[in-house]
């Protein structure tokens, strides 16, 4: 019987990571989210998992000794272009938080996601200052840059990732390569709902949406609404020949001359989540939740190399210990 995974997930969202994560193999023992609505999206879509709505500052780990992983995405504003990049001194910074937990579990892995804007040299200091905290609870940990587009999803959405492990599964983990395949177009990947309703001019849309994306964005709640990000994001949305100024509530129609948007599903299907998966809430912080989320196939890729260093340790283990298992001799001799 293959053995199973078990993770924690922390600042949960609408579950982007999650998913990739089970994709993978992981089995998530919780899920902690603040947010009412991104939990109702979580429990939406799958019931079974134990979502745990409340502050990631009041929870507490310690019943969670030895998971397997440890994954999250937390807030990104401390270190996004988009807000002041004010780091540890912002008061959404939860790197803390997630060291404190990481020091009550004491996982096997670690893996955390952020904004590309925290590999910045400025911010060169505070990623030592997480990976020295780590060396001295026994953990080795490698940041790296990784685009999204190099795992099958279709925008850029470049994003910086921490993955930590103990030196003994580090030693077997390799980062994973990049898809041999281009991401489909904008065009290719949406065609299906853009011509749902019988748009007749969707074969030239086709054409011209022969791209990958802009990076979706999701915006704050002080900042942001349902809209495709700032000016020269919406002039690369109008590139492929869509209008990023807002969500469409449906595809277009037959008759439509106008340059279409993008509904909450098209732009849910650019960050990579499969059709049937649902969120909560009106279009705006639904769109919100969708704009935040960690691509799903991306979090797999990831999960996968993490989950096979440490099926590869386990196995070496395994081993080691058949290996200096007494044997049990019997001599025959004749009398």
């Amino acid at each position: 019987m293959q053995k199973k995974y078990s993770s924690i997930e922390i600042c949960a969202g609408a579950g982007g990571q999650a998913l990739g994560l089970e994709w993978a193999g992981f089995e998530h023992d919780a899920l902690v989210e603040i947010e009412k609505l991104a939990c109702d999206t979580l429990r939406i879509n799958r019931p079974h998992w134990n979502v745990i709505e409340k502050d990631l500052r009041s929870f507490s780990a310690k019943s969670f000794q030895n998971i397997d992983l440890l994954a999250g995405g937390v807030p990104c504003p401390p270190f996004s272009i988009a807000g002041q990049q004010r780091g540890h001194l912002d008061e959404r910074d939860l790197f803390p938080e997630a060291l404190r937990l990481i020091s009550e579990c004491n996982p096997r892995a670690i893996m955390l996601e952020n904004v590309r804007g925290l590999l910045d040299p400025k911010f060169m200091a505070y990623r030592k200052t997480i990976l020295s905290r780590l060396a001295k609870m026994g953990y080795v940990g490698q940041w790296k840059l990784i685009n999204s587009s190099d795992f099958g999803v279709s925008q850029l959405r470049p994003r910086a990732i921490l993955v930590a492990m103990r030196k003994e599964y580090m030693d077997f983990f390799r980062w994973p390569a990049q898809s041999t395949q281009a991401p489909v177009t904008v065009g290719a990947l949406l065609y299906k709902e853009m011509s749902s309703l019988g748009w007749e001019n969707v074969e030239n849309w086709k054409m011209q949406a022969n791209k990958i994306a802009p990076t979706i964005v999701g915006g704050s709640k002080k900042h942001g609404g349902a809209d495709l990000g700032p000016t020269r994001a919406k002039k690369a949305w109008a590139e492929l020949g869509v209008d990023g100024k807002g969500l469409a509530d449906s595809p277009p129609v037959n008759g439509s001359k106008a340059m279409p948007r993008l509904t909450l599903k098209m732009a849910a299907l650019i960050q990579g989540f499969p059709e049937e998966w649902l969120f909560a809430g009106k279009k705006t912080p639904a769109y919100r939740q969708v704009g935040n989320a960690f691509p799903p196939p991306v979090a797999k890729a990831i999960g996968i190399s993490i989950k096979k260093a440490l099926q590869e340790y386990d196995k070496k283990s395994a081993q080691g210990e058949k290996a200096q298992e007494p044997s049990c001799v019997i001599s025959f001799y004749k009398t």
